[in-house]
Formats: structure tokens, sequence, C-alpha cells
């Protein structure tokens, strides 16, 4: 209890001492403010930036894998003809792998290219993409107004279209609502079934903006755009249960070899890729921006400790007569140094907290398609990071104080 009693009073001591010196206090936490500022800062915009791509790549589907001609990411030991001279996916084999495939939780083809849709004197440059009737269930179709395409349609070449935000505004500027309208793409009629809700600019937009996407049925794609030599590639939804699509991979792997009669010792003559290689990718950039940018920051809590340390050599100097009366009043050398330890640390956690207030107030600025979000996360690592500062900057001051002789002390002026 007597010790609780001498901690408590150390730490009113110290609140006391920043208290009676708030300009020296105010400039001593500068040194820090802009130290934690800077890290929280870093490790906000990073997180921000990371959950936001992130959320990006989900938005095409989480747990999914994609089948085509091409790799998303070339080998380097492998030369660049033999991708070229692999057949293309064919809509015979996407019919196979439903019939066949037993892990997957949906199976769609897909194509697109970028073509011009008409509605009278309105035009727009689209993305369009011809989908197959599983394509919601594997990526994010958000309809606002109408519907989503029927089995039927999807079958039979139904020559009805959905719009993204963007497209219905410049085709349709004076409707708020364009389902049962009729748009023209490659001269062909087609009915607007459903309109997609406005999503904004994201921070990366992988195959344009999803407001400026328009979709199809992908056998009305085929009958349009794939006259030539088609390559679209199929994407199959794993159960969650399948951690890593391991399972659905191996068992399209060998219906994919199965169905183009390649023999054991040939090699895969499609790729199977995933989005999940978009996100390791992306999570080491982040992870050297991170490193980076504590590096930098490091600089600016190093000024800020070795301005705490400084202040404590002075207020240890000033109040060294003060230590001599209460050591000759019976204060035990831990209370000592447990005065000057405390004021250090709270001058660094004050200097944390301003710092993370700035960052806070950082978030309410916009950054266009980047929202930043402050997380409790981070304003913990600043508060961890600003007491670790206080304790090393305070220590070296703080025992030299509880080391003085009393006597000594008393006699300082």
């Amino acid at each position: 209890m007597k010790f609780l009693r001498q901690l408590f009073e150390s730490i009113r001591f110290a609140w006391e001492a920043l208290l009676s010196n708030i300009l020296r206090t105010t400039l001593s936490l500068l040194g820090v403010t802009i130290g934690i500022f800077s890290i929280v800062a870093v490790f906000t915009f990073v997180d921000s930036m990371n959950m936001s791509i992130s959320s990006e790549i989900d938005s095409f589907g989480k747990g999914v894998i994609y089948v085509g001609k091409w790799p998303w990411v070339f080998s380097n030991n492998f030369p660049w003809w033999k991708y070229m001279n692999r057949p293309s996916t064919k809509y015979s084999e996407y019919k196979y792998l439903v019939d066949n495939v037993k892990n997957a939780e949906a199976i769609s083809i897909l194509d697109g290219r970028m073509t011009t849709l008409k509605n009278g004197n309105n035009s727009m440059e689209t993305r369009l993409t011809g989908v197959s009737f599983d394509y919601n269930k594997i990526s994010e179709v958000p309809i606002e107004y109408g519907r989503y395409f029927l089995t039927n349609e999807t079958d039979n070449s139904a020559f009805t279209v959905i719009l993204g935000a963007n497209v219905k505004e410049a085709l349709f500027p004076n409707l708020g609502d364009a389902v049962g309208e009729t748009i023209k793409i490659n001269g062909i009629k087609f009915k607007v079934i459903g309109t997609m809700r406005k999503k904004g600019e994201d921070l990366l937009s992988f195959g344009g903006s999803p407001d400026d996407r328009a979709y199809i049925p992908y056998t009305s794609y085929s009958s349009l755009f794939q006259k030539d030599e088609p390559e679209p590639d199929i994407a199959m939804k794993a159960f969650d249960s399948d951690e890593g699509q391991q399972v659905l991979e191996g068992e399209v792997t060998g219906l994919m070899r199965s169905r183009r009669g390649l023999k054991p010792v040939q090699e895969d003559n499609f790729s199977i890729n995933r989005l999940d290689g978009l996100t390791k990718f992306f999570e080491g950039i982040f992870s050297s921006l991170n490193i980076g940018g504590i590096f930098i920051a490091g600089f600016s809590l190093l000024v800020g400790g070795f301005g705490i340390a400084n202040i404590m050599f002075v207020s240890v100097k000033e109040r060294t007569n003060i230590i001599g009366i209460q050591k000759s009043l019976g204060a035990k050398n831990y209370f000592i140094l447990f005065q000057f330890l405390f004021e250090a640390v709270f001058l660094s956690i004050i200097g944390g907290m301003v710092g993370i207030f700035l960052v806070w107030l950082l978030s309410f600025i916009d950054f266009g398609s980047l929202k930043l979000v402050l997380t409790y996360s981070n304003m913990l690592k600043g508060i961890i990071t600003a007491t670790i500062i206080g304790v090393i900057s305070g220590i070296v001051p703080a025992w030299m104080a509880a080391r003085l002789d009393p006597v000594v002390a008393i006699r300082s002026k």
C-alpha cells in the first residue's frame, strides 16, 4: 500500500512539473509529435490502400480461379512462343467443366473488349463483357434497377444488356431508370434489363471502373465479336472450405488435361490464375512501404527522444535541491526515479497523442478514391511507441536523480 501511495505521489509530482513549465513542455513534445504523426500516418495510408485494393480484388471474386490461355504472371524461363501456340479456351470446355467439376460453387465463362454503345445521338466507349449465368455468383454485379440475366437468356443468345452507372448516364442522361429501353451494340438492338449501382472511383480499377462496364450474355457476345479466334476465361469459385483453392485447382487441372488429351509427360497447355497472387504482390509492396516509412519517421523520433532527454537533464539540474530535501525526509530512490521517468513518459505520450490527433484530422481530407481510415490498432502502435521513447529518453536522467547524495543535493543552488 505504501508503495502504491508513493507511486501515485510520483505521478502527481511529475504532472505538476510539466504544468509548471507549459512552454518548455510544449516545445519538448514537438519532436515526438512529428515522429509519431509520421509513423501513424504511414501505417494509416498503407493500411487504407491495402484495404481498398483488397476490397476491389475481392469484388472480382474471392476464392476464384481463372482458366485461360495466358498466365497473368509470365515465367522468366518459359519461352513466350509456347504460350502463343497454346489452344484458346473453348465454350465446349466450359460446358464440360460445368458437367464434371465437383468442387466448385459456381462456374462461368467470360470475355470482353472495348466497344461503343449507342442510343440515338448518345454514345460511349465501354468495356463490354460477355458472361454466362453464374457470373454474379463469382463477381459482384450490384443491380440497382431491373434484374440480372435469366438462364434462357444466357443460353440462347438473348439481346439483353446490363449497364454500369456511368454508361446509363451517358446513354440515357434524362432518365432515372433505363430498364426497358433499347440501345445498339455493333448495330444490333439490345434491351436494357438492369442498371448497376454507382461505385465511384477505385484506387486501382482492374479492367476499368465497374461504372464504365456493360454485360451481355456470353453466347450473344460470342456471336457478335468472336468470329475470329476467341480467347475467353473460365472462372470457378471454390467452396469456402477449400483454402487456397488447392482441391479445385487439382481437379480442374486433371479434367482439362483429360479433355485436351495430354499425356503424363506433356506440360499443361493452359494457365490457372488466381487473384490471391495479386493480393500477395501488393502485400509485398505495402510491407516495403511500411519499413521505409518507419525508417524515415525514426529520424524524427530520434530527434524527439534526444529533445526529451535534454529537457529531463535540465529538469534534474533545476530540482536538485528539492531532490535532496525529499531524500532527507525519507524518500526512496525509486520514488525519485519514478518522478522523472513519469515526467519523460508523460511528455512523450502527450506528444504522441497530439500526433495521432493530427492523423485523425487528416482522415477527414478527401483523397479521391482513397478513403483514409485511422484504426485502433495503429493508434495503439503510436501510443506504445511514444511510451517506449519516453522510457528510453528519461531513464538515464531519472537514474542520475535517484542516485544523488542528499547532502550534496541540498547544498546545490
